[in-house]
């Protein structure tokens, strides 16, 4: 006989995992993300989902050109019959592949494997990120998480190099949910906050949304350090530990998508647009990075100027002599150059300093562990793959900025419009050799389809069309109709 009286929720046994234990899962798991070999992590993954009976489905995650994060759902039995044949239709993502290449694959990284909150995801899920392959399985040019990994890898088989990264990434907390897709220009966002760095309420919508986003960041293994309101009125920033340069990566993407979820949740959406908001701070992503070689930081010299080391300085010069052309990959939208504002301590000064703020790359104070050099002119809407990969790119294969000692050096400053940024990366060669001409030519024909709907000078007034037609804007209607 049929109980009729059993409630819908007493049918469903999901996996749903305390904080307190899910952080110590995976914890666990990201000890031996680059210790173990990925084919015994992935035995021990299939293992546990065969064995698990509560777990629905397995969310695989990737990224376009331009940084823009999909997922799809596989049903858990599926994903373990077909791994290696989950193919997917690439023209119908923008941002990856043209119709005529339109079969594209996913690789599934197992080591990337973790467990999630269930209030922010749903019960009964776990995720991994995913590689974009091309139809004979190789690497798909355009996918620069798996360019990131091969490089990677790359750099520590053949030169014992591993590229560490952790990345200081500044949003806004806004009313309203899908307050982009509904943003009106004469009114503006409308922010839920009018405190400012480390002030606000112990319970009010700001620092409530801060510890909800921490604490699930936290319980995925972020290892986060501190968690804050910033300069600006309704800003956040949530600090996560030193990673490897891919990780940090997955990070990045993760960290906006809990951020977004956690604020829809509460009724308020977290935009990481560069200046969603005229006249006060912007939203940057400092991106801390170093090297390290058979366990100790080559960045570091005790006895060298600012107390790095002459690689150290190699990569700063490097970056510096390229800075005019890489702007585009830092400041990927047209919004991104209204952060470059000096009057808000805007990053836009092409040098490097220990103590200017304006400096688009800074000497944070450090010793052995933690010395490092911080990138701060990166924008939040960038795609974290393709930064850290040009960053390292640049680092190793660029040229040397010259310096005339007998000369008074004039200060160099990055673009100040999208325009200006485009030409530069267009037209340059360096761009060409450590991306490939495909992937410039791709890259470009996105940044000039919203250009083009741009005046040169923004004024002051946010406008309408660059954050509707911003690339993290879920808009997918309204591109449709272009």
């Amino acid at each position: 006989m049929v109980n009729t009286n059993s409630s819908p929720n007493n049918l469903k046994n999901f996996l749903e995992i305390p904080y307190d234990e899910l952080e110590e899962v995976n914890l666990k798991a990201k000890e031996k993300r680059d210790v173990v070999p990925q084919g015994e992590q992935e035995a021990e993954y299939r293992a546990y989902l065969k064995k698990e009976k509560r777990i629905k489905a397995v969310t695989l995650c990737f990224s376009d050109i331009e940084g823009r994060f999909h997922m799809l759902d596989y049903d858990k039995k599926f994903l373990l019959e077909s791994a290696d044949n989950l193919t997917f239709d690439g023209s119908s993502v923008r941002g990856l592949s043209r119709l005529a290449e339109s079969d594209l694959r996913l690789g599934v990284d197992w080591t990337s494997f973790l467990w999630l909150p269930s209030d922010v995801f749903g019960p009964g899920k776990v995720i991994m990120f995913a590689n974009i392959l091309s139809r004979d399985r190789s690497f798909y040019p355009s996918d620069f998480r798996g360019q990131l990994q091969i490089l990677t890898k790359d750099l520590k088989t053949k030169k014992g190099f591993i590229a560490n990264a952790s990345a200081e990434i500044e949003g806004f907390l806004v009313d309203g949910v899908n307050a982009e897709q509904n943003f009106d220009m004469r009114s503006g966002f409308q922010l839920i906050s009018t405190g400012g760095y480390y002030n606000a309420l112990p319970l009010d919508r700001l620092k409530r949304f801060i510890d909800s986003a921490a604490e699930a960041q936290r319980a995925m293994g972020f290892k986060n350090e501190k968690d804050h309101p910033e300069v600006a009125p309704s800003q956040f920033e949530l600090n996560f530990s030193y990673t490897h340069a891919l990780r940090a990566a997955d990070q990045i993407q993760l960290y906006k998508l809990v951020c977004r979820q956690v604020a829809n949740n509460m009724g308020m959406t977290a935009t990481f647009l560069p200046k969603p908001v005229a006249g006060i701070n912007g939203n940057g992503m400092h991106v801390n990075f170093s090297l390290s070689k058979n366990g100790k930081n080559v960045f570091f010299e005790k006895a060298g100027q600012d107390k790095l080391s002459p690689m150290a300085w190699d990569f700063i010069s490097k970056l510096l002599n390229h800075a005019p052309e890489i702007c585009l990959v830092f400041n990927s939208s047209v919004n991104a150059y209204r952060r470059l504002d000096p009057n808000f301590e805007a990053p836009n000064q092409i040098k490097v300093s220990p103590i200017d703020r304006g400096s688009m790359i800074r000497i944070p104070e450090g010793n052995e562990k933690s010395a490092r050099i911080e990138i701060r002119s990166v924008a939040p809407d960038s795609n974290p793959y393709l930064v850290l990969y040009t960053i390292l790119k640049t680092g190793f294969e660029g040229a040397k900025l010259e310096r005339d000692k007998e000369k008074r050096e004039r200060i160099r400053f990055l673009p100040d419009n999208i325009y200006d940024g485009i030409k530069l990366f267009k037209s340059s060669e360096f761009i060409s050799n450590i991306l490939t001409e495909e992937n410039k030519e791709k890259y470009v024909s996105y940044k000039e389809i919203v250009a083009n709907r741009s005046p040169r000078d923004l004024g002051r007034l946010i406008k309408s069309h660059e954050v509707s037609f911003h690339h993290e804007v879920t808009n997918q209607i309204l591109w449709s109709s272009f």
